[in-house]
C-alpha cells in the first residue's frame, strides 16, 4: 500500500510498534527476501568433476577405485566418504548402488598358507592409443592378508613358477601349503602336473587347489582382486608397460596399508607377526633353476624391452610383438618363440641400445637423410646415451 501511494514508511514508528530494528525493516523494505533454505557450498571436488565423470563412466569403475586415482595422481586430499557424497548427490555423475554378496569365511593359521591365482584378460589403454593387454598374479597370505600383485603378459606354467617365487621372496618365507583353482597351465584332468610338483617339493610346499565349484575356499584372494578394477581410471593416462607396473606397485602397496574389514588391521602390521612363521626361502641355485625360465615381455615403440629395470633393444619389426628373455652366464637371450633374435650383456645402464637396431629405428623416422648420416647421427646418439649414464 505504501509502495502504491508512494508514501515513504516512518521506520521509526514501524521499530516501536512491532518491537523490531529499523535497520531491519528497512532492508526487508527494500527488497531483502531473507536467507536461503539450501546454502550452495563449493565442494573441492567441483574441480575434478569431469575427471570423475569421465572415470566413472568406465565399465566397472568403483567409486573406490576414482578415489586411490584421484588421490594418487591428481593431488586430491579429502576423505573417501567427502567423494561418495558428492557421487550421491550429482546424479549425472554416476547413479551409485549397493551389490550384497555373500562371503563364506574361514581361517588359517599364520605362516600356513598362500592362496594365488590369476586376474585376467585385463586391457588398458595409454595415452598414444597403444592397447596394452595382460594379466596380474595374484597372491595372498591367508592370516595376515599381506597382497602381492606383479604384472604379466602371459599366463604359462613358467610364469606361473616365476610368480611364486617372486611372491615368495617378497615375503621372505614360505608357507606350509599353497592354494589355487584348476589353473589350465599348472593343472591337467584335475591334477597337479609334474613340473609344479617338483616345484613344490624343491620349495618345501605342499599344493592343494579348490573343490570344483567351490571357489569361495579362496575367498580371501578373490576379494583383494577386486583392488584391480583400481586400474580402469588409468585408462588414456599411462605412457608405457613400464608406467603400468608401478601403477600396480601402487595399489599393492596401498592395499596393503588398509585396515582389513575382517582382522581389523592393516595387513602390513599384522605381516609382521606372520612373517616370524614363515618357512625360510630354498637356497638361491634351487630358486635359480626356476628364475632362469623364460618370460615373456611386449616390445614397446621405442624397439626396447624391460628387463630388471633396464631396457635393452630389438629390431624394429618385433615392435608390439611379444618376446621371450632367457638370462644365462650374465647374458639375456631374446626369442620369438624358438628364433633367437638377439643377446644382450646384462647391464646396470638404464638404456641398451645396439648399434643396428638404432640405427634402423633412425633410418625409419628420417628416410630423407642418407646412410652416411643416419650412422653418423646413430653414433654421436649413443654416446650421449652413455654419457648420461655415467653421469647418473
Amino acid at each position: 500500500m505504501l509502495n502504491t501511494f508512494e508514501i515513504k514508511p516512518n521506520f521509526a514508528y514501524l521499530s516501536r510498534k512491532y518491537d523490531l530494528d529499523p535497520r531491519t525493516i528497512k532492508k526487508y523494505y527494500n527488497g531483502y527476501d531473507g536467507k536461503a533454505t539450501t546454502r550452495t557450498k563449493p565442494s573441492q571436488l567441483d574441480k575434478y568433476e569431469e575427471i570423475i565423470k569421465e572415470k566413472l563412466s568406465y565399465d566397472g569403475a568403483k567409486v573406490s577405485a576414482v578415489f586411490f586415482f584421484l588421490k594418487t595422481e591428481k593431488g586430491y586430499t579429502g576423505s573417501y566418504s567427502n567423494l561418495t557424497y558428492y557421487v550421491r548427490n550429482h546424479p549425472e555423475i554416476k547413479n551409485m548402488t549397493t551389490k550384497n554378496e555373500t562371503h563364506v569365511r574361514f581361517e588359517t593359521k599364520a605362516g600356513e598358507q598362500l592362496q594365488f591365482d590369476w586376474i585376467e584378460s585385463i586391457t588398458l589403454i595409454s595415452k598414444y592409443g597403444e592397447v596394452f593387454e595382460f594379466n596380474v598374479f595374484s597372491a595372498e597370505l591367508s592370516y595376515s592378508r599381506m597382497h602381492y600383485f606383479n604384472y604379466s603378459v602371459h599366463k604359462t606354467r613358467e610364469d606361473v613358477l616365476n610368480n611364486l617365487i617372486g611372491a615368495f621372496k617378497f615375503y621372505g618365507g614360505v608357507t606350509e601349503h599353497v592354494l589355487t583353482d584348476n589353473m589350465s597351465s599348472i593343472v591337467s584332468n584335475g591334477k597337479f602336473c609334474k613340473e609344479f610338483m617338483a616345484f613344490a617339493k624343491d620349495l618345501g610346499i605342499i599344493q592343494k587347489k579348490c573343490k570344483v565349484k567351490h571357489p569361495f575356499t579362496k575367498g580371501k584372494v578373490e576379494v583383494r582382486n577386486k583392488f584391480m578394477k583400481w586400474l580402469i581410471p588409468y585408462n588414456y593416462e599411462f605412457e608405457t608397460e613400464e608406467d603400468l607396473k608401478e601403477i600396480i606397485k601402487k595399489i599393492n602397496i596401498e592395499v596393503n596399508n588398509r585396515i582389513n574389514s575382517t582382522t581389523s588391521l592393516k595387513p602390513i602390521l599384522l605381516y609382521q607377526k606372520e612373517k616370524e612363521y614363515l618357512k625360510p626361502l630354498p637356497q638361491n641355485q634351487i630358486l635359480e633353476q626356476y628364475m632362469n625360465l623364460s618370460v615373456t615381455v611386449k616390445v614397446q615403440n621405442t624397439m626396447l624391452i624391460d628387463y630388471k629395470g633396464s631396457k635393452y633393444s630389438v629390431p624394429k619389426k618385433y615392435i608390439n610383438k611379444t618376446l621371450k628373455l632367457k638370462e644365462i652366464d650374465n647374458k639375456l637371450y631374446i626369442y620369438d618363440n624358438t628364433e633367437l633374435v638377439v643377446i644382450h650383456e646384462i647391464s646396470n645402464k638404464p638404456i641398451n641400445y645396439k648399434d643396428e637396431h638404432y640405427m634402423e629405428g633412425l633410418k625409419e623416422s628420417m628416410p630423407y637423410k642418407t646412410d652416411n648420416e643416419i650412422e653418423e647421427l646413430a653414433l654421436k646418439n649413443l654416446e650421449l646415451f652413455n654419457q648420461l649414464t655415467k653421469i647418473n
